[in-house]
């Protein structure tokens, strides 16, 4: 093979990314490929636009068919987002032998089994590391490092906007309309930002990490997902006193042959690993029946690396080309999907209550915790300001998410708890 020539799709943030890459390490893309790698031809919604990088203007096209129809191109990569026209120009794109890498989370988490059973129908390779986690080669190593292994539990920070927000709140004492306008200012947060807050991207990424990992077909609708905008600095205050850390945590744990997957804010313990990755960092933490605890950390979003993760992905499919194996790579699920009802799913709980300041409250909250098998590890009691009021802060023991709501719904209707200010998933430190 003389040349590869490929197709992109979108020239942003990380589309610049990708033609900075192949152009300053094209010595290292022959070494690896074996010959010349040349991007052909470039999908872009206005010609004219002034760009971070310089391209020949020959190469740009705002018409998509001018790189899905040309049959000298060999790989096309998709960095321009959006899913139903996206998902329709793809499966053109395979349906016309084109290998296809692409960094869409979303078009993934919802259409992915159709994209890589119509790739596997053409003999195509279809690769999307980076669209979970950025510049960290996550997918990779679920898919392939630890394709041997049994994997338990995955548990994530894979949003870089929501921890970049909860570290400021938690270092500076911040309320979340101020980090977050800070975030806005600071290009971290988009000016609507309800996808990353409401954990939605989050739960996209989870989607696909789930899926590969317990080698199961689980789709969006399956996560649970709740987003960080009621958390308050006394949240996070209260967490401090006792130990934990706040973070929005993408959960997906394998028990037995069932699976619970989630999206939602935590209080880790400060000795977890994921305690400590703050900012835009993304990390995550993965559990293997062999190989243990590992942890995987970096950037979880940027042009050079996410293009990075593309790129790698770019070379492997360049790899098959020149050994003729494209189409061979994925693998479809293994085992039917096995869902767990909230009393098989298991975790410590924080709660935070506003109760009437009188003698026989604590004994009758803790009572009605008893009867639901529910019994705490750790009490803080604390007056409030307004007369007649208490505050109780209680983390449980080991519950199931049935037992807990259960009693949720019995705190409601007693006349002595006046407010149920907040209730968060409580996750112990690594070996504990």
């Amino acid at each position: 093979m003389n040349e590869i020539s490929i197709g992109l799709l979108g020239l942003g943030t990380v589309g610049s990314g990708v033609v900075q890459i192949i152009e300053n390490h094209q010595d290292k893309l022959m070494h690896q490929i074996g010959c010349p790698v040349k991007v052909k031809k470039i999908l872009v919604h206005d010609l004219k636009r002034e760009r971070a990088i310089k391209v020949d203007p020959s190469v740009l096209t705002t018409d998509v068919n001018d790189i899905i129809s040309d049959p000298e191109i060999d790989v096309i990569i998709e960095v321009m987002g959006g899913v139903e026209q996206t998902r329709v120009h793809l499966l053109q794109a395979l349906k016309n032998k084109k290998h296809v890498v692409t960094a869409n989370k979303d078009l993934m988490a919802l259409h992915g089994a159709e994209l890589l059973t119509v790739a596997s129908e053409n003999n195509c390779d279809l690769f999307f590391e980076a669209s979970v986690a950025g510049g960290i080669p996550i997918i990779r190593s679920i898919v392939e490092g630890l394709s041997s292994d049994r994997i338990t539990k995955m548990m994530g920070i894979v949003n870089g906007t929501t921890n970049f927000i909860l570290s400021k709140m938690s270092k500076n004492g911040a309320a979340y309309e101020d980090v977050l306008k800070e975030a806005q200012d600071l290009g971290f947060a988009e000016a609507d930002p309800t996808s990353d807050v409401e954990g939605l991207d989050a739960a996209r990424k989870m989607t696909i990490l789930a899926t590969l990992g317990f080698s199961m077909e689980i789709a969006l609708d399956d996560v649970s997902v709740k987003g960080i905008t009621t958390i308050t600095e006394e949240d996070i205050q209260y967490g401090k006193q006792l130990g934990y850390t706040m973070k929005l945590i993408g959960i997906a744990q394998q028990d037995g042959d069932k699976v619970e997957v989630s999206v939602e804010p935590a209080f880790l313990s400060d000795a977890h690993p994921l305690a400590s990755v703050h900012d835009e960092y993304n990390a995550v933490y993965v559990c293997g029946e062999a190989v243990g605890e590992t942890m995987f950390y970096g950037p979880g979003a940027g042009s050079l690396p996410t293009a990075t993760s593309i790129m790698s992905d770019a070379v492997t499919v360049m790899k098959n080309m020149q050994l003729g194996v494209n189409g061979k790579s994925a693998v479809p699920p293994q085992y039917p999907k096995k869902l767990k009802k909230p009393k098989e799913m298991f975790s410590k709980h924080f709660l935070r209550l506003h109760v009437s300041d009188e003698t026989g409250v604590f004994a009758e909250i803790t009572s009605l915790f008893a009867e639901n098998n529910i019994s705490f590890e750790k009490i803080l009691q604390l007056p409030v300001k307004k007369r007649e009021v208490a505050e109780i802060v209680l983390v449980t023991h080991h519950a199931s998410k049935q037992d807990f709501d259960d009693v949720l719904v019995r705190l409601n209707d007693l006349k002595s708890v006046k407010t149920i200010k907040s209730s968060y998933r409580v996750e112990r430190g690594s070996h504990q």
